[in-house]
């Protein structure tokens, strides 16, 4: 088996500011082949850290990485390379990711969100007479790709807390990338279903068997060229991602599509930096919620619904024989449609957006949530419409529903008090379907709106518009108790504009209803994006189905493919949750 020696010394320095390197030795364990689907997970005990990662692979390589020594956040880096490779079609190095960071004393918010190309303008995803596309003609192609930030922002909270050097975090990704890793039941399937990415012709011969069918669960894949990109990063930091040959593949791959070419370019990539953000915190009941600010809607959203439930009135049983009640499903609904009309109203880019009343926080402030609580009657309302927080106006148009799919989350603790909420994205399964140098990359840019306007003419806030990030539903989240301000809990989810029910519905289980993260990781998933109300098929009574329609509401059963990871502090130690949704795992000491 190949081994990847470590950078030269003076290269380490260069990167990380590191003086001594560690004697690291990354070792493959024996890789999974699980069924796919629903798997009943028994939760993960631990002591010191513990990492939580959507594949066995990535959490094994995080938790090398801990045991080593490494921070939470040289975990996180280790865990990210590995997913690039085993889970191609969720994250990796041609995406973006918001990443939250408690180091014992101070929440700080890392934005690696992409952002639109400096040519692209309000009318990208118009076709000639002006009408927004269809979503996919918008996402496969280069039109769709917007500016990675994944690997800058991994630089820049490295450079913060990292312990171990910048090259070493990368052996195991180059290790299984080099001498192959096994196709696991879930990208299979996903390969099965795909209906765009074999007509990139790289992507097709690397994901696909010659007769056309999906490579099959098990068979060992050799990524070369991810492996020759790693260690360019490894070696030289991100530099050597977002300038030279890799750039200019890049940019040519995005330009050079053949029916659907894009307007990223070289310089996009050069000029991009992640940004520092200051983390949005929000009490709820005894706890502090910390998570992302916008461009992420997640926080705010999570936080409405938390609040507006706080002022309606008050559900006496949440749960009927272990699955959420329907005075439960009824009033979580009906403050989910207040929040996301808010969401559609107001959120976006905040470099480009204004905050209503000056301030996101009106968004959340106890008394605009009280009295948006005060439309939550014994019916359902169907749809809701935005609120305007005191000292605010309405400016712009809420934004049409579209499609948001994709993600993954890590949540990791370590040994010297740090811990990490990561959500890492690029966007819908596999992309833009478009493969560059072994890496796939995003179609962000459909998180814009693809309308402009409003019918009132006036503009939408998350419209296009160079060098913007879009918005997002991407919630990473730390816990905090209030009175002694120790870290209760890492969470979040992949799953697009569900992903903020997924965490609600996790702190929801965990804080208020006395539930272990497993137990509420596994509860059955339900919410409104502001129309019907959504349950995960299959997982909920006929007479729930019946209670609910009863009270005016228009029942969706689907498939709501969570994908949540979860660490909680117990007296012992630690206790660890993953969505038995996929196929992630927990690993510590």
């Amino acid at each position: 088996m190949k081994r990847l020696a470590l950078a030269p010394l003076t290269a380490v320095l260069l990167i990380t500011g590191c003086v001594t390197a560690p004697d690291f030795k990354y070792t493959p364990p024996d890789q999974p082949e699980a069924a796919s689907g629903y798997i009943e997970k028994p939760g993960w005990a631990t002591k010191t850290y513990a990492v939580a990662a959507a594949n066995p692979l990535a959490t094994d390589a995080g938790h090398q990485i801990l045991k080593a020594g490494g921070s939470a956040v040289d975990a996180a880096i280790a865990v990210q390379m590995v997913l690039t490779l085993v889970e191609p079609q969720s994250s990796g190095i041609g995406g973006g990711a918001f990443l939250m960071h408690w180091d014992g004393k101070r929440v700080e918010a890392f934005d690696g969100r992409e952002m639109a190309p400096a040519a692209a303008d309000e009318k990208l995803f118009l076709k000639p007479d002006g009408q927004p596309m269809a979503f996919y003609e918008g996402v496969v192609g280069g039109r769709s790709v917007g500016v990675p930030g994944t690997l800058r922002m991994l630089e820049m909270a490295h450079r913060q807390h990292g312990r171990l050097p910048w090259a070493l975090l990368f052996r195991p990704a180059i290790a299984l990338a080099e001498d192959g890793f096994k196709v696991s039941p879930r990208l299979h399937t996903l390969l099965k279903s795909e209906q765009h990415l074999k007509k990139d012709e790289t992507a097709a011969r690397y994901f696909y068997k010659p007769d056309g069918d999906p490579r099959d669960v098990g068979m060992v894949v050799r990524n070369p060229a991810l492996a020759e990109v790693l260690r360019d990063v490894a070696a030289k930091g991100p530099d050597a991602f977002y300038t030279g040959p890799i750039a200019k593949d890049i940019a040519a791959k995005v330009q050079n599509h053949p029916t659907n070419p894009g307007k990223l370019t070289e310089q996009d990539l050069a000029n991009y930096r992640p940004k520092k953000r200051d983390a949005m915190c929000s009490d709820w009941q005894r706890y502090r919620l910390c998570g992302f600010p916008p461009p992420s809607s997640g926080h705010i959203a999570i936080a409405q619904i938390l609040g507006i439930m706080e002022h309606a009135p008050k559900v006496t049983q949440p749960l009927d024989n272990g699955l959420p009640s329907v005075d439960l499903l009824h009033t979580y609904t009906e403050a989910a449609r207040l929040a996301f009309a808010d969401r559609a109203q107001y959120v976006g880019d905040p470099d480009f957006v204004p905050a209503p009343a000056g301030s996101w926080r009106s968004l959340i402030d106890p008394a605009y949530l009280k009295e948006r609580a005060a439309a939550i009657s014994l019916q359902s309302m169907k749809t809701a419409k935005p609120g305007v927080p005191r000292g605010g106006a309405v400016a712009f148009a809420p934004q049409p529903e579209q499609i948001e799919r994709g993600t993954s989350h890590i949540s990791i603790v370590d040994r010297y008090g740090n811990a990490i909420a990561m959500t890492t994205t690029i966007e819908d399964a596999f992309g833009a379907r478009q493969m560059v140098r072994g890496f796939l990359l995003n179609n962000e840019l459909t998180d814009f709106s693809f309308a402009a306007a409003g019918a009132d003419g006036k503009p939408i806030a998350n419209r296009v518009q160079p060098g913007k990030r879009p918005r997002s539903s991407m919630s990473p989240t730390l816990v905090f108790d209030k009175g002694s301000n120790q870290l209760v809990m890492s969470a979040g989810s992949p799953g697009g504009a569900l992903i903020i029910h997924y965490t609600a519905k996790t702190l929801l289980g965990t804080l208020d209803w006395g539930l272990n993260a497993q137990q509420a990781i596994s509860l059955p998933n339900f919410g409104s994006t502001n129309g019907p109300t959504l349950l995960e098929e299959k997982r909920f009574p006929a007479t729930t189905l019946d209670a609910l329609r009863g009270r005016g509401h228009e029942i969706r059963e689907t498939n709501m493919t969570s994908g949540l990871q979860a660490i909680q502090r117990t007296k012992d130690g630690w206790f660890g949750g993953a969505d038995p949704r996929r196929e992630g795992i927990v690993m510590g000491d």
